[in-house]
């Protein structure tokens, strides 16, 4: 199995007190390195930076060429929630060219892993919630152009909606979208994706799976396919201090598995990219990250 990482996801120097975590890469890249059964399984490789060109595909000319040179208004820049450096913009550009390479390389192999990406908050022509580029959206539009598949479905379990796939993909026949979130989330305003699940807050385990579980069946008897970009967040957790659900550990492993299983079942490549995590205890974060990479053992280790 190939985890594609990059040491440049943890070397963003950020303001004290930042909300977001971003010693959580590294530190989960330490733990899998550590752990002697799961490294074993696993090869760590790194993709070329995206391309302009890739961007482009679903990003707005303008929108990525200032943001590249630094030049968005201050209020665009708040809102990403990132002060802009030239770190910034090579993480930015690193961390989408390892979900296409994670991609690519799950049809290749049939599963892979970005120890980062997620970012379903960024619109065509703005970033929002720490989300600058689209990578699920930009991987799988690569992929349909470069005609190496024909449909391609994004899975989002993050606990917010993946309002900028839905809004980047909303006439996008190729690419099809599904999020399960909670609905008293960060966005305010949802956008629709082509199946929204929105659980209510407080929301548990069996509550959760029982409606992945329906989701899941339905939208692959659909639209069998040829790829699943998994968004795999752990910010569904009941620790998490920007999500309203409660997940316990094991509801989160459950979820990763059903998920995996799921695709192996149909034959389906599958790509996973982190997602969002948000607690002061940065170990808490990691624990609910770590379940991706167990069931990642558990379903495809011995394959």
């Amino acid at each position: 199995m190939k985890l594609f990482y990059h040491p440049i996801y943890s070397q963003l120097a950020l303001p004290a007190h930042h909300r977001f975590p971003i010693s959580k890469y590294q530190r989960l890249y330490d733990k899998v390195c550590a752990n002697d059964e799961l490294s074993a399984y696993l090869e760590t490789c790194c993709a070329p930076p995206a391309s302009l060109e890739q961007i482009n595909l679903v990003h707005e000319p303008i929108y990525v060429q200032q943001f590249l040179d630094g030049c968005l208004e201050s209020k665009a820049q708040k809102r990403i929630g990132f002060p802009y450096s030239e770190e910034l913009v090579k993480r930015t550009l690193q961390s989408v060219g390892n979900t296409i390479g994670a991609a690519k390389e799950a049809l290749s192999s049939g599963f892979a892993i970005n120890l980062g990406g997620g970012y379903h908050h960024a619109f065509a022509d703005y970033g929002s919630g720490y989300c600058i580029f689209n990578d699920a959206a930009i991987a799988a539009r690569c992929l349909v152009n470069e005609q190496r598949v024909d449909k391609v479905l994004i899975v989002d379990l993050d606990v917010h909606q993946g309002d900028g796939s839905a809004a980047i993909l909303a006439h996008d026949e190729d690419i099809i979208t599904l999020s399960l979130h909670a609905e008293q989330n960060f966005p305010r305003l949802k956008q629709h994706s082509d199946y929204d699940f929105a659980l209510q807050k407080g929301c548990g385990d069996e509550h959760y799976l029982e409606t992945l579980a329906q989701a899941l069946n339905l939208v692959i008897r659909l639209h069998t396919p040829d790829l699943i970009i998994y968004n795999a967040g752990a910010d569904v957790v009941h620790e998490d201090e920007l999500g309203v659900l409660s997940l316990t550990l094991e509801g989160v492993l459950a979820r990763d598995k059903m998920v995996m299983n799921s695709a192996l079942q149909h034959h389906i490549p599958l790509a996973c990219v982190l997602g969002g995590g948000y607690q002061r205890n940065v170990n808490g974060v990691i624990e609910a990250h770590w379940q991706l990479l167990r069931a990642a053992h558990q379903c495809y280790g011995e394959k």
